[in-house]
């Protein structure tokens, strides 16, 4: 590989990523605002709403001829939207039945999990420094986030489902991405209609379910509802970054560089919303986190930090996940 495209991969790889921090933090911050300040707490119809949103501009962009016409088999479309929205809905009940550091500790285990399935359905192979960094990354977040831990039966089983739900999603978007050849526009054009449709249908029993309150009950006003196209507008981006990400990194590099952004958030949320202060717990977590990531990126670009050990799916030549600076050949929707 030349220089210069090893360079313009570096580049476009450090572009997807800080367009996913950006949008990820970005609407993590607004939804806090509509929920905590507003009293918007119908999550998973508000989700329904960003890919409703999403729908529209990928209709627009294909009508416009900047997304080609693709193929995607139903039944793998069906599984894709299986797996997300338990992944939304999961993630709902799972905050909601668990305590704030067991919901912590099951976001954590989507590390070893999104690694199993890489080991078993891509018979990937990581070296001993990979796994270092990643309990690494994994020990400073932890000490950062996890506080009370308490768990019981249905909320141990809705973390089960959340964890391994996500993990499906999103070891899926890489699949589907390599498997079909499609860009990240042309798999979202796919699956966005199909999700906001069945959250749409089933969010608003959801969020009665969980809150109590219907979301057609909701003092509606012009504040909240600017939060709200704020929160959608920002969400095409977050979807768009999620595919585009997933498909140069992997589903693994995607959630050890994803604490980065628990990172940010935690520190925005100290700035922002400051009921309590940095203490020095935290920002040692913070501090081994970072480490940790960084080690990984090193450890996983090394030969034989993360590779795969067999045929690619279409018989080519064998891939090499190499994390940060070596990105799976997935050529994405130009806008």
């Amino acid at each position: 590989m030349s220089s210069t495209k090893a360079d313009r991969k570096a580049a476009d790889d450090a572009a997807s990523w800080l367009f996913n921090v950006v949008t990820s933090v970005g609407i993590i911050l607004v939804n806090k605002a509509l929920m905590a300040t507003y009293g918007f707490s119908f999550a998973t119809t508000l989700t329904g709403l960003h890919f409703a949103t999403t729908t529209l501009l990928t209709v627009a962009l294909r009508w416009l001829g900047y997304i080609q016409p693709s193929h995607l088999p139903l039944p793998d479309l069906l599984k894709f939207v299986l797996f997300a929205n338990c992944s939304i809905v999961g993630m709902n009940v799972s905050l909601m039945w668990n305590s704030v550091g067991f919901y912590q500790i099951a976001k954590l285990s989507m590390i070893p999990v999104s690694c199993f399935l890489e080991v078993v359905l891509d018979n990937v192979r990581y070296s001993r420094d990979t796994k270092l960094s990643i309990l690494v990354v994994l020990l400073g977040v932890a000490v950062c986030t996890v506080t009370d831990v308490s768990v019981n039966t249905k909320g141990f089983i809705a973390a089960v489902i959340a964890v391994w739900s996500t993990s499906l999603q999103q070891y899926y978007v890489h699949f589907l991405q390599r498997r079909y050849s499609l860009g990240s526009f042309n798999l979202l054009g796919h699956t966005a209609p199909a999700q906001a449709a069945s959250l749409l249908l089933v969010g608003p029993f959801m969020d009665y379910w969980l809150t109590n309150n219907r979301v057609d009950s909701y003092a509606y006003s012009i504040t909240p509802i600017l939060f709200i196209v704020l929160s959608c507008s920002i969400a095409v981006g977050t979807n768009l970054s999620q595919f585009i990400c997933i498909g140069r990194f992997t589903a693994v590099s995607f959630q050890v560089l994803g604490h980065m952004k628990t990172i940010l958030v935690l520190i925005l949320g100290f700035i922002l919303f400051g009921k309590e202060g940095l203490n020095l717990h935290v920002v040692i977590g913070m501090i081994i986190a970072v480490a940790g990531m960084i080690w990984y990126g090193n450890a996983s670009s090394k030969p034989g930090g993360k590779e795969r050990r067999s045929l690619s799916m279409n018989g080519n030549k064998p891939q090499k996940h190499d994390g940060l600076p070596e990105s799976t050949e997935v050529v994405d929707d130009k806008v």
